[in-house]
């Protein structure tokens, strides 16, 4: 059934809508096929498992986000205060945003940036899910139950994309029904709009999907999990605590605080390496992961991308080449075989998702106990220890001692410190990659909602509400468990939420969707952000907390003459808040407009978006 299905749900973006169901050619050939293997969409889909089948898809099509050279989840990263890109030696990765952040640019690359990425995929996941809903009262089901799960799980995965694609791309283009023929007229619709019909479609699904599934599946914890975060970008925070609180006190999640999985016999390690282990995120016991990618390769045709989290080669730093030793002699070797052999441990990076000094240093001045940031769980590169062999074969005395960056009289001994030298979180990028001797990150599962990330987003449902001794309270429920010190409610604003986030679900979370939500609520309440200012909608990209935050915290954006090894600078503007529109979109759509967002080419061609829910379209068959 999958195979017929990926042959029904075949790829199409918003950009080229040519045609959604094409007859099949009658050849003699085709016409002498038995009956079993006849098919078309309508007899597929008259079933649960081919319903199934197409939310399978779905599935499938979401984790892509965080698998692979170049993951989109890195996207998001950059266009955030937590990550830049490190690539250094060419031109063309997202560094000098003001020049290469355009509609027609190549935005969909490992060599660039993964923006369209989000909207190609997003948009064919909201295909799978509109497929299922408008297709449901064809199918016969074995109860009310049954039809009801698959409904709830087809809301869930329209409302996550339209989610993140509002606080991407704001106002877009909003798709209710399954497109069964040519549409070159689609129209911007008013970000707030979608938000609500989101908010409702994931309330409804809230009693219908499962409280209890498997294999990386959807549960009602993770529709109340999203709900959660709607709730938050719509003002609604009341709502935000409560849908949050079902998820906290339900039940059927806990914050793990005893060791378990693989490795609870290690006595040197803790609960917040266990919890991170790849083996250890889908187990039963695991009573934290809500939602979770499952990419194991002996699930290959069900839960493998096929590629990997390629999280070492992408996150760890390039810290086998251009650090030399004090005297001056090359310092390091990425040889499986080297006696001291660092890279089966943490490696082979290139330094593409490069920690800024805020997220590998400043958040964790006062780390003390703090398990995130302990030897062993997190290298800096003063762990690391000059290894090559030809020092062990020189005699030289620098083989084995601890790596130093700087001479005395201040002269650097690493020639790339963008790349090549900053801080990461061991515990989270080491993913076992048995089949290369220089590893890269092989297969694991990967967290998309975890409750610690529940707990924050209650806390930030606090601080909006003005209830600082709770949302103090929920903060410290996640940092007590990694024996971090507990903080006082009279600390509490959104640096401090944001802050803990940036520990606790740095490479897990969406940041950039997470921090332009919260821009979006500072302009939406006027309320004074912790420096000083204040913002409002009608200005949103000349003026937003998004952008200042970033020049608040980073050391790349906001510092004058820093420039790659390539001789690239590293440039933002307030407009990047949102993404450009890519412009095939917008130059296919020809009997309409699909906005484009401000600061970008084709800006001054928009129209009106539409401010209600747009009208069911009369169904011209297929």
């Amino acid at each position: 059934m999958k195979n017929i299905m990926k042959t029904y749900v075949k790829r199409w973006g918003i950009c080229i809508l040519l045609i959604a169901l094409v007859p099949l050619s009658c050849t003699k050939d085709y016409l002498e096929q038995e009956p079993k293997s006849f098919f078309t969409p309508n007899n597929a889909l008259n079933t649960p498992e081919g319903l199934n089948a197409v939310l399978s898809q779905a599935l499938s099509n979401l984790r892509g986000e965080f698998y692979g050279d170049g993951a989109p989840m890195i996207t998001e990263n950059l266009f955030s205060e937590v990550a830049v890109e490190g690539t250094t030696d060419k031109a063309g990765p997202a560094q000098d945003l003001n020049t290469q952040i355009l509609p027609d640019a190549n935005n969909n690359s490992a060599d660039t940036n993964r923006i369209n990425w989000f909207w190609e995929e997003f948009y064919e996941g909201i295909k799978f899910a509109n497929t299922v809903i408008g297709r449901l009262d064809d199918a016969e089901f074995d109860s009310e139950e049954q039809k009801n799960d698959i409904l709830g799980r087809a809301l869930f995965h329209r409302a996550y994309r339209y989610y993140r694609l509002t606080h991407q791309f704001g106002d877009i283009p909003f798709l209710l029904e399954e497109v069964k023929g040519p549409k070159l007229d689609f129209v911007s619709t008013e970000r707030d709009v979608i938000l609500r019909k989101i908010q409702e479609d994931l309330n409804m699904a809230v009693p219908m999907v499962n409280e209890v599934a498997l294999g990386g599946e959807v549960s009602r914890g993770a529709v109340l999990h999203l709900l959660t975060k709607v709730n938050l970008a719509l003002g609604d925070f009341e709502d935000a605590i409560e849908t949050a609180s079902q998820v906290i006190d339900g039940g059927q999640y806990s914050l793990m605080t005893n060791r378990f999985g693989i490795n609870a016999g290690d006595e040197t390690k803790d609960v917040t390496w266990d919890l991170h282990r790849v083996e250890n995120k889908s187990i039963p016991g695991n009573t934290e992961g809500i939602l979770v990618a499952i990419d194991r390769l002996e699930f290959e045709n069900q839960g493998s991308t096929g590629v990997g989290t390629s999280v070492q080669r992408q996150a760890v730093p390039l810290w086998w080449r251009f650090i030399n030793t004090p005297d001056g002699q090359n310092g390091m070797s990425d040889s499986p075989d080297a006696e001291i052999n660092q890279v089966t441990s943490i490696g082979r990076g290139i330094g593409r998702n490069r920690g800024t000094n805020y997220s590998t240093i400043e958040i964790w001045e006062d780390a003390n106990n703090d398990q995130r940031h302990k030897l062993g769980n997190w290298f800096d590169m003063e762990d690391l220890v000059y290894n090559a062999p030809s020092l062990q074969e020189a005699g030289n005395s620098f083989y084995g001692k601890n790596l130093e960056l700087y001479l005395p009289d201040g002269t650097p001994l690493c020639s790339d410190t963008i790349r090549n030298w900053y801080g990461f979180p061991q515990y989270k990028f080491l993913v076992p990659d048995p089949t290369r001797t220089r590893p890269q990150g092989g297969f694991g599962d990967w967290y998309i909602y975890r409750l610690a990330e529940t707990y924050l987003l209650r806390a930030e449902a606090h601080f909006w509400n003005n209830n600082n001794a709770m949302a103090a309270a929920d903060i410290n429920a996640v940092r007590e468990r990694a024996e971090a010190d507990p903080i006082d409610a009279g600390s509490v604003n959104m640096d401090i939420i944001l802050d803990e986030r940036a520990r606790e679900l740095y490479y897990e979370e969406s940041r950039k969707t997470e921090l332009t939500r919260i821009a979006y609520i500072f302009a939406r309440t006027g309320r004074t952000a912790y420096n000083g200012k204040s913002y409002n909608l009608d200005n949103f990209s000349q003026d937003n907390f998004w952008f200042d935050r970033i020049m608040d915290v980073t050391d790349f954006y906001n510092v004058a003459g820093l420039r790659t090894i390539f001789g690239v600078a590293y440039t933002m503007s307030p407009y990047h808040v949102l993404w450009p529109v890519p412009s095939a979109a917008v130059n296919a759509n020809t009997q309409d407009r699909i906005n484009q967002n401000e600061g970008y080419p084709g800006f001054q061609n928009n129209i009106a978006p539409l401010t209600t829910i747009p009208e069911p379209e009369e169904d011209s068959g297929s």
